[in-house]
């Protein structure tokens, strides 16, 4: 089944709720909005919902349309000095509508396909959306697209737009000054609208931050205290990573970040240093999922930290079986609260059960991919999307497929979305959703 042409309203992160004890709710928004394509593109598909509540969604989709929902050609009609009828419009009128709480609303509402074209109609339009400010109104609105970033070499990147079904050119790294950096392993994290990329420069740690606002790569804030190996997971304009290793020792520490002040804030240590291990947001907390101890011990624990109350609570045996020694860190991902796991021994999908911290198995992983015990396969959530990037050995180079499955409670059933010949192995991978 396929991505939509709609915007999604999702759950926001209360502003308040990190580094305070204020209460913090989600309230999950499941309204959506037709968009339109401009110029010839190609007509987006619809958004898949939730099979339980289809007929519901089906309702209020309908009432929506009956809005007068934007898109770009929308936005050049009121543009057009000469009307429909060849009467000359009042250019005052243009500049009030520009102004309006109409236009605003029109541009919130827009795919981050179209900013692009809209930055040129003014300069308060450019100004917005070079600002970062359109981005910040659709966070406080609940305005969703997510699109996929990933690296299948040492300094290039690849973006996918599965609402549009487009590829997306993203500049190269820079090129590291002595090769460290370039040939390093490396973490990365999406965050707002910012990619950011972790690695090492010879005896340093080094952050290169993408942003979608200048299409161009700068150095990013480097963290209090620098790792790599780390688990970590964004909810809105904040990220937390936590545990990993700074060269020798593996770390318990945790940090927030902020990508609006571009600052990085200490938390209180979790119970167990770990490297190697994941992170998820889940009903508003954030979780790490196994990983190992200094001495290379499998941990089989999960930690959950709650936000509103600052602290850290062990949970036993939440990743039991879900990663190796030898292998890559659990592979995880969260759709509509709910946790999935990709288990690449057996190329399963399982489901956690939060009541009784338990994993079952619901099928089977797209069959055509490589990995080595995980290394070089994607899992993410996209959405209400899961989503699985590996590689193809081929004669060729090698090829990557996107596949895609909305959870549903039944087994999987994966759609190739996208295909590219890249190579063959998945090094990065992270979904922004701004």
């Amino acid at each position: 089944m396929g991505f939509g042409g709609m915007l999604e309203q999702t759950p926001k992160l209360d502003p308040g709720v990190v580094g305070s004890t204020s209460e913090q709710e989600y309230n999950k928004k499941s309204s959506s909005y037709h968009l339109h394509e401009f110029s010839g593109s190609k007509k987006r598909l619809l958004d898949e919902e939730f099979e339980e509540e289809e007929e519901d969604r089906g309702k209020r989709k309908k009432l929506l349309q009956q809005h007068a929902t934007p898109d770009v050609k929308n936005i050049q009609e009121h543009l057009d000095v000469d009307n429909y009828d060849g009467h000359r419009r009042d250019p005052i009128s243009i500049l009030d509508w520009l102004n309006s709480d109409a236009a605003i609303s029109c541009l919130v509402r827009l795919s981050r396909s179209d900013y692009g074209i809209v930055a040129s109609v003014n300069h308060a339009f450019q100004s917005m959306i070079r600002s970062g400010e359109v981005y910040r109104l659709r966070r406080q609105q609940g305005f969703t697209e997510h699109w996929v970033y990933f690296s299948c070499s040492a300094l290039e990147w690849e973006a996918y737009d599965p609402y549009r079904g487009h590829w997306i050119m993203v500049p190269k790294m820079p090129p590291s000054p002595t090769d460290s950096f370039t040939f390093s392993d490396k973490e990365s994290l999406a965050v707002g609208t910012e990619l950011l990329v972790f690695g090492r420069e010879m005896n340093s740690y080094v952050v290169l931050k993408y942003s979608i606002l200048t299409n161009s790569w700068s150095p990013g804030v480097v963290m209090n205290s620098p790792r790599c190996l780390f688990g970590s997971a964004s909810l809105g304009e904040k990220a937390i990573v936590a545990g990993g290793t700074n060269g020798h020792t593996t770390l318990c520490s945790a940090e927030l970040y902020n990508s609006e002040t571009l600052t990085w804030e200490t938390l209180p240590p979790m119970n167990r240093a770990r490297k190697m291990c994941s992170g998820i947001f889940m009903n508003g907390k954030f979780y790490v999922i196994g990983g190992m101890t200094n001495g290379n011990e499998v941990l089989t624990c999960g930690e959950e930290f709650d936000l509103k109350r600052r602290s850290w609570r062990l949970i036993p045996n939440m990743s039991a079986g879900l990663n190796g020694a030898n292998g890559s860190p659990p592979l995880v991902a969260v759709v509509n609260n709910e946790l999935y796991a990709a288990h690449y021994a057996d190329k399963e999908v399982m489901k956690y059960n939060k009541e009784n911290n338990t994993w079952s198995t619901l099928g089977k992983l797209p069959e055509r991919y490589f990995s080595m015990n995980g290394w070089g396969l994607a899992f993410r959530a996209c959405g209400e999307h899961l989503i699985v990037i590996g590689g193809q050995r081929g004669s060729h180079g090698g090829m990557v497929e996107l596949n895609s499955w909305v959870p549903n409670g039944g087994p999987p059933k994966w759609n190739v979305i996208a295909s590219k010949r890249l190579g063959s192995f998945v090094f990065n991978c992270a979904v922004m959703g701004c």
